[in-house]
């Protein structure tokens, strides 16, 4: 495969040049949003139990870790392409087995494949629309994909009416879905970045290459968390009806798709960690706010909703590119992984977190525990923009799409592990305590 013979330098040709990839990430959100509420349905009607359902779901978050920290060697070793088609291919197989086995253990082994799959695929993308667009279109172009990601998810939803949950037919649909995502990825020229000269990159180096992006992504993947796992909760316990639920949690993730792109736009024009300590700073005040509605105002819940979402569900793609405007095109495939792994940490106490508060203070417990990640986050980012002001002169940096190398590298995140001291602790260090690329700023 020849290299793309030129980097992108606007959004839409970037875009246009990925459109495989991104077409097939649409797909298989689609059919994660809808095998995400057909699992918990078909649980509920199989009598397994809350305390049961809720050990099974968790076991995505284990495949998830696992997936984020062993996917990059495959890229190293075999490029994106084939290994998006084979995480994508491991979606529809495992969907296929919880109908077949209708078992909590076999949904439970099932759910940490598909976690593993899912946490390839987003280090895949990320790391391909990283690695394929300079500084001055990372926030667009994962604005982009961010908006199909979410409007995948929410479609996903809306599929749940297509048929009876206690069927088979959703299931099969999950599978097709996930299927038909490999289609325009293989029969398509995709340009792949270089993986043959892929650095290691563990979470502590990262910490110390772009501690803004790197702990952001471990405090959003706390709010994502939250609001994912526990946004239904909230709802119901602030007495909203089953329908008024869903209209709320759809807003979460209209709210997010809504203002990705003028948010991604404003980060590529403007100093990006100025406009993270803004939206997060926003999502503050939202929260606070929120503890002042009165309980069971659908409509002004439902409002509360698009706003917390757009500022909330936004954080995470300007964390993204915030992190790779400061590494080269050799680091972003290890640093994608270790974001991935970030998330998916704060993924799991997301839930935890909010559920103490919400069993010690109420539901009111949830949008606390969203007032208080976020000011943590405000406050981190303004600690990032005194003690690393950007210079006036300073110009972002551009990446060349390349193909894909098929040089077998060692194990990420592991090795080099071996390496440095074992804690992973977010030590409060000094950004520039490692000499950092031209330009770095995450």
């Amino acid at each position: 495969m020849s290299a793309h013979p030129q980097t992108p330098t606007t959004t839409i040709s970037a875009a246009w040049s990925l459109w495989a990839l991104l077409l097939g990430v649409g797909l298989l959100m689609l059919g994660n949003g809808l095998q995400g509420s057909l699992l918990g349905v078909r649980a509920a009607e199989e009598s397994f139990g809350n305390t049961v359902t809720g050990l099974v779901m968790s076991a995505y978050f284990v495949g998830f870790l696992a997936g984020s920290t062993l996917t990059p060697r495959k890229l190293r070793q075999v490029g994106h392409i084939r290994v998006f088609a084979a995480l994508a291919s491991l979606t529809s197989v495992a969907i296929l087995v919880h109908v077949l086995f209708i078992d909590p253990w076999v949904w439970a082994v099932m759910r940490l494949v598909t976690g593993f799959a899912y946490a390839g695929l987003y280090v895949v993308t990320e790391s391909w629309l990283n690695g394929h667009a300079g500084n001055h279109l990372r926030g667009r172009l994962l604005a982009f994909y961010m908006v199909i990601s979410y409007l995948g998810m929410g479609g996903g939803q809306l599929l749940l009416n297509a048929a009876d949950p206690g069927g088979i037919v959703l299931f099969l649909i999950v599978s097709i879905v996930m299927s038909l995502a490999l289609v325009p990825i293989l029969l398509s020229y995709t340009p792949q970045p270089d993986t043959g000269t892929t650095e290691t990159m563990s979470l502590r180096r990262l910490y110390r290459l772009a501690p803004m992006g790197t702990l952001g992504c471990l405090l959003t993947g706390i709010t994502n968390g939250s609001v994912f796992g526990m946004g239904a909760v909230f709802a119901t316990g602030s007495g909203l009806a089953v329908d008024q639920v869903a209209a709320f949690m759809g807003a979460f993730v209209f709210g997010g798709a809504l203002l990705q792109w003028p948010l991604g736009k404003l980060s590529d024009k403007a100093d990006r960690r100025m406009v993270i300590v803004v939206v997060a700073a926003l999502a503050t005040a939202l929260s606070l706010a929120g503890l002042l509605l009165e309980s069971g105002d659908a409509l002004a819940l439902t409002l509360l909703g698009v706003l917390l979402g757009g500022t909330t569900l936004t954080l995470y793609s300007l964390l993204l590119a915030c992190a790779n405007d400061g590494l080269t095109s050799s680091q972003t495939v290890a640093a994608s992984s270790s974001l991935v792994l970030a998330l998916g940490i704060g993924a799991i106490l997301g839930p935890l977190t909010t559920g103490l508060l919400m069993d010690a203070i109420g539901p009111d417990g949830f949008l606390w525990d969203l007032a208080l990640i976020h000011a943590a986050l405000t406050l981190f980012g303004g600690y990032c923009l005194i003690r690393q002001p950007i210079a006036d002169d300073e110009e972002p940096g551009h990446y060349v799409a390349v193909p894909a190398g098929t040089a077998p590298l060692g194990a990420t995140w592991v090795e080099e592990a071996a390496s440095e001291p074992t804690q992973l602790e977010f030590e409060l260090s000094d950004p520039s305590s490692e000499a950092t690329p031209s330009g770095a700023s995450g």
